[in-house]
C-alpha cells in the first residue's frame, strides 16, 4: 500500500480523538485523499462521491474485506460473497431485480400509518413513565418489527427475529470484533433458518405479500437460484435496521440539543419530517463510507489512485465539505441547499434499496414523538462514533413527561 500511496498524507492519532467530525475536517482542509488510520486511501471531499461510485471507474468490493480478515467460509463470508450489496454488474442486477420490484417505494410509502400506529402504542406506553433507553425499547424495535411484519414473521417470534437481527448486523461494520465472530455466525445460521421457513411456507402456500410476490418475480423475469433469492431476503432484513435505529437515536438527538429548532419542528411535524431527516443524515449519518476499488487509474483533486486501489469513500465527511453545503458544520433543519439525490441514501446502482422505507419510519416515528411528546427530555446523550461502514451508537436515555 505505501508503495502506491506514499506521497498521500497520511491521517493519524484517530484513537485519541473524540470526535469524527473534527478529526476530518482537519485532513479534508489539506487533501481530497488522504491514507486512513486502517491503512487504505480514503476520499474524504464531496467530489469524490460521484467519481468513485461510476462503475466505468471503480467496482465495488465483494469477498476482499472479510478474506482480509482470514473469513474464507462460513456464514459471515457467504452474506459477502451471496448478497447484492456486495457484487458487480450483471450479477449485481441479477440479484438486485426481482427484490427491488417487489420492495417497490408504492409498498414502502404504504407503510407509513402502519409505522405511525406503532411508533404511538410505543410512546403512550412509556410516556409518564421515567426515563428508558431510547436506542433499545423505541429506535431498535421499530425498524425490525416493521421488516418481519413485511415478510410476514408470525407476532410471537418477533423477539427473537429482533435478536438475531442486530446481532447479524455486526457483521457489515468494518473490521468487525472477530471475539464475536463465533456469536454473529451462530445467529447468522438461525436467521437463515427463520427466513428460509418463511419462503419455504409461501413457496408451498403463496400469500398476497411481499415474500409470494418475490418469490413469483424471481421465477418469471430472473434468473436467481433458491440460495440466492434467500441471501438477498437476509439483506433486506440487516442492512436496514441498524442503520435506521442509529439515524433515529442521532436525529432526535440533535433537536433535543437544539431546543429552538425542537420546538419549530413541534409546531409543524408533518410539513418539516422530510427536511428534519435529510438534515439528520447529513450531519450525522449512519454510514460513515463505503470502500470500492479502482479499475482504472483515477485522478482525484490532484491526487492519483491506480488502477487496483482500494478507497473508501467518506461520506462523513463529503457531507461536511464546505463547497458544497453552507456552514455545513451547522445543524439546521432549515438548510435549503442538500443536493437532489442525498449522499447518506448511496449513489448509482448501489443506492439503498430500503430508502423510502427508512425515510418513512425516520419522518413518521419523529412526527409522532413530536406531536405526542413535545416535552420530551435527553437524559443521556448518544456518542456516534465510526469512519467506516455502519456506524457505532452507545446508549440514548430520554424522559417523556
Amino acid at each position: 500500500m505505501s508503495e502506491h500511496h506514499g506521497n498521500l498524507l497520511p491521517m493519524v492519532e484517530y484513537e485519541k480523538s473524540d470526535n469524527d467530525h473534527t478529526y476530518l475536517k482537519r485532513y479534508r482542509d489539506e487533501a481530497a485523499v488522504a491514507i486512513s488510520p486502517f491503512g487504505f486511501p480514503i476520499a474524504l471531499r464531496y467530489s469524490g462521491i460521484a467519481l468513485l461510485t461510476n462503475p466505468e471507474t471503480t467496482r465495488q468490493l465483494e469477498t476482499e474485506a472479510v478474506r482480509k480478515q482470514g473469513i474464507t467460509s462460513g456464514p459471515i463470508f457467504e452474506a459477502y460473497n451471496r448478497s447484492m450489496l456486495f457484487s458487480n454488474g450483471a450479477v449485481h442486477k441479477n440479484r438486485r431485480g426481482p427484490v427491488a420490484r417487489t420492495f417497490s417505494f408504492k409498498l414502502m410509502e404504504g407503510m407509513r400509518t402502519e409505522i405511525a400506529e406503532l411508533a404511538t402504542e410505543i410512546v403512550t406506553s412509556v410516556k409518564g413513565a421515567g426515563a428508558f433507553n431510547f436506542l433499545d425499547a423505541f429506535a431498535g424495535d421499530i425498524p425490525a418489527r416493521i421488516i418481519a411484519r413485511i415478510l410476514g414473521v408470525p407476532e410471537e417470534n418477533m423477539p427473537r427475529f429482533r435478536k438475531l437481527t442486530y446481532s447479524v448486523t455486526r457483521s457489515l461494520r468494518m473490521g468487525f470484533d472477530r471475539a464475536e465472530q463465533a456469536d454473529i455466525e451462530r445467529d447468522s445460521e438461525l436467521l437463515v433458518g427463520e427466513v428460509d421457513r418463511l419462503i419455504e411456507d409461501r413457496r408451498a402456500f403463496p400469500r398476497d405479500d411481499f415474500i409470494s410476490k418475490l418469490l413469483a418475480d424471481a421465477e418469471q423475469r430472473f434468473e436467481l437460484s433458491d440460495e440466492e433469492l434467500l441471501w438477498q431476503v437476509i439483506t433486506l432484513i440487516v442492512a436496514g435496521s441498524d442503520t435506521t435505529r442509529l439515524a433515529l437515536c442521532s436525529t432526535l438527538a440533535l433537536l433535543l440539543q437544539h431546543p429552538e429548532q425542537w420546538e419549530t419542528f413541534c409546531a409543524d411535524p408533518d410539513g418539516l419530517k422530510a427536511n428534519v431527516v435529510r438534515e439528520g443524515v447529513r450531519y450525522e449519518p449512519p454510514i460513515g463510507s463505503f470502500a470500492r476499488i479502482a479499475t482504472v487509474d483515477v485522478d482525484l483533486d490532484g491526487a492519483t489512485l491506480p488502477a487496483g486501489s482500494p478507497v473508501s469513500v467518506c461520506l462523513l465527511s463529503a457531507m461536511r465539505d464546505e463547497s458544497v453545503y453552507r456552514d455545513p458544520a451547522v445543524f439546521d433543519i432549515a438548510r435549503g441547499d442538500h443536493p437532489r439525490w442525498h449522499p447518506a441514501f448511496g449513489i448509482g446502482e448501489h443506492r439503498c434499496l430500503g430508502e423510502a422505507l427508512a425515510r418513512a419510519e425516520l419522518e413518521e416515528c419523529l412526527a409522532v414523538i413530536a406531536r405526542l411528546a413535545p416535552g420530551i427530555r435527553l437524559t443521556k446523550v448518544p456518542k456516534v462514533r465510526g469512519l467506516n461502514g455502519i456506524r457505532r451508537i452507545d446508549q440514548m436515555w430520554v424522559e417523556m413527561a
